[in-house]
């Protein structure tokens, strides 16, 4: 089950989350009212030189917790302004207060403020009752609830942002709890992940991330896949493709019948990383705008979007093209609710990589 959808404009023109509050919902059926979400890049270009953290807070205790996450940021740096994230009342129960802090590092930790922010986000998740970072980045906000697609996207008025990249999911849950941190995207820095399916390895991924100082406090399971992804690109410095096939590596068959050059790659990927392989089926869609590296050896073009799924393809993932607009999504009908008339459409390979990175 669960419905992913999300769309990029490699020309990063702004659009609407109305478009993809629309798209989603096509895909409720998918879920079951349980969680869903939306995560928009470049809807904060006021501060868009500032990390932009969402934070739940218990409203029980909210002005306590609260002023316990702002004493913590600032052991770094400096609020620049915080704020009751605008939402409509009376659309949801309000489980929790989502608030917002626009931040900035001291300049004592800019040559490793991201370092610094994934610290500061494990903290508070950690150590903080009450409080769960789901938003770290720059210039971009994650939004979710455990609710329906069109009543996550009223709530926090998804129609009044404007992005240039936009995902979403919609949730059923299985072996846990749909609670509003549990709903997708997860997000860390600049990386958001949406995922249908089940990641069976969990157990391991989860082991893997946390010898490296992450803490998976979310309780489901698409988290670990997020900080992978943080760990292999931005901290091990692999090419994007290259994370991607550490993942959903090739079968050693497969590996076996390659050229020799290539297959030493992916022989030393599946060595090497073998604790980073997501087993079970699933189906991920990826967005970041991080300086990402690729294997033609190009570090600006890190503004992308990629999907991608398990080595069999037991989640459905298809994509699309419109003119400079690149969408991945679990049914062609959810983009065709917003873009009736494509250019391309097709099916990826199963465990193969899609992307789509912004022009320069």
């Amino acid at each position: 089950m669960c419905g992913i959808i999300g769309f990029i404009s490699r020309e990063q023109k702004l659009i609407s989350g109305e478009k993809i509050a629309t798209a989603l919902n096509c895909l409720r059926e998918r879920g079951n009212g349980k969680g869903a979400g939306y995560v928009g890049y470049g809807i904060y270009p006021k501060y868009s030189d500032k990390y932009a953290i969402h934070v739940f807070l218990d409203p029980k205790d909210c002005d306590e917790i609260r002023e316990k996450v702002k004493y913590t940021l600032e052991k770094y740096g400096y609020v620049v302004k915080d704020e009751e994230i605008p939402v409509e009342e009376g659309v949801l129960d309000k489980e929790f207060v989502s608030w917002r802090f626009f931040y900035e590092f001291d300049e004592r930790y800019k040559l490793f403020e991201e370092d610094k922010m994934v610290e500061l986000v494990m903290e508070i998740n950690d150590k903080i009752d009450g409080a769960f970072v789901f938003s770290s980045g720059k210039n971009l906000g994650v939004f979710k609830a455990a609710a329906w697609p069109h009543e996550v996207a009223e709530y926090f008025k998804i129609d009044k942002y404007k992005g240039w990249m936009w995902i979403s999911h919609a949730r059923y849950p299985t072996n846990t709890r749909g609670w509003w941190g549990g709903a997708h995207p997860f997000n860390l820095l600049n990386w958001s992940v949406v995922h249908n399916g089940e990641i069976t390895s969990y157990g391991t991924n989860k082991r893997y991330v946390e010898s490296f100082g992450y803490k998976c406090k979310l309780l489901t399971d698409t988290e670990v896949v997020t900080y992978l992804l943080d760990l292999l690109v931005r901290k091990h410095k692999l090419p994007i493709e290259y994370a991607a096939t550490a993942l959903a590596p090739r079968f050693w068959d497969e590996i076996e019948r390659m050229p020799e050059e290539e297959k030493k790659v992916h022989e030393a990927i599946r060595m090497t990383y073998g604790s980073a392989m997501l087993n079970g089926p699933f189906a991920i869609i990826v967005g970041t705008h991080e300086g990402m590296l690729f294997m033609n050896g190009d570090i600006e073009s890190g503004n992308a979007m990629l999907g991608l799924t398990d080595r069999i393809k037991l989640r459905p993932l298809i994509a699309a093209e419109k003119d400079d607009l690149f969408f991945v999504s679990s049914e062609e009908a959810a983009i065709r609710a917003i873009c009736p008339d494509l250019d391309r459409v097709w099916m990826p390979d199963a465990g193969k990589m899609v992307i789509a990175k912004v022009n320069k």
